[in-house]
C-alpha cells in the first residue's frame, strides 16, 4: 500500500502537532505555506486549528485560497479542526464572513464563551467510541442541513460531522494521545483513492 501524502495547511496555527500525529501513523505530511506548494501532489488536506480570520486572509492574499476550494469541492478528503471548521462552514450565525463555505452547516464562533474558553472532557464519536476532546476558544455547530452526518455531541451541541470527503470537528484531537480520529481520517483517504481508482 503507498504511503498517504497529507498536505497540512501551515499558515498560521497549530499544525505540527497534525502532522506528528500522521506521520505516527505512517503517513507522509507537507505543509502548504505558499501557492507554490499546491501544484506538490498530495491525497488529502487537513485544515488546523488556529485564528480563522487570519487564515482565511492569508489563503487570499497568498493566492491559495481558490485552489483548495476547488479540491474540497472536488473530492479530496479534508479533515478540519477547530478553525479549519469554521473555514469549512457554509455559514456563521455570528459573523458575516465566511470562506470555503463548502459544508453545509451553521457555526457559533467562541461557542463557549470566556468562562469555558478551553476546557477538556470526553465523549462518543460515531464509528470511534469515546475519546478525549480538548476545545479552545471552540466553535460549535448550531444547525445542520442536507446529508451532513453528525458524529458526536457535547452537552447537546454538535461538536463532529462529516459531510461525503469533509470531517469537521470543533476540538483539537490533535493535541491528545488518541490517534483513532486521524486514523479514520486515513482509512477515509484510502476509501477515496479506491472509489477513484
Amino acid at each position: 500500500m503507498n504511503k498517504k501524502r497529507v498536505a497540512v495547511l501551515a499558515v498560521q496555527g497549530a499544525f505540527v502537532e497534525h502532522e506528528k500525529m500522521l506521520e505516527s501513523l505512517g503517513a507522509e505530511c507537507i505543509e502548504l505555506r505558499q501557492k507554490s506548494d499546491l501544484s506538490q501532489d498530495y491525497d488529502a488536506l487537513v485544515l488546523p486549528g488556529g485564528e480563522s480570520t487570519v487564515q482565511g486572509k492569508l489563503l487570499k492574499e497568498l493566492d491559495m485560497f481558490d485552489t483548495l476550494k476547488s479540491q474540497i469541492e472536488e473530492g479530496m478528503p479534508v479533515l478540519a479542526t477547530c478553525a479549519g471548521l469554521i473555514l469549512l462552514a457554509e455559514h456563521l450565525c455570528n459573523d458575516k464572513r465566511t470562506y470555503f463555505a463548502t459544508l453545509p452547516i451553521t457555526v457559533r464562533r467562541n461557542a463557549y464563551g470566556r468562562q469555558l474558553g478551553s476546557f477538556y472532557t470526553e465523549g462518543n464519536l460515531k464509528g470511534i467510541g469515546k475519546v478525549p476532546m480538548t476545545f479552545i476558544r471552540a466553535p460549535y455547530i448550531e444547525l445542520v442541513k442536507g446529508n451532513v452526518e453528525v458524529l458526536g455531541k457535547v452537552d447537546g451541541n454538535i461538536i463532529a460531522v462529516r459531510y461525503h470527503n469533509q470531517i469537521a470537528l470543533s476540538f483539537h484531537p490533535e493535541l491528545d494521545s488518541d490517534a483513532r480520529i486521524h486514523q479514520a481520517f486515513l482509512d477515509m483517504i484510502s476509501n477515496s483513492v479506491e472509489r477513484v481508482g
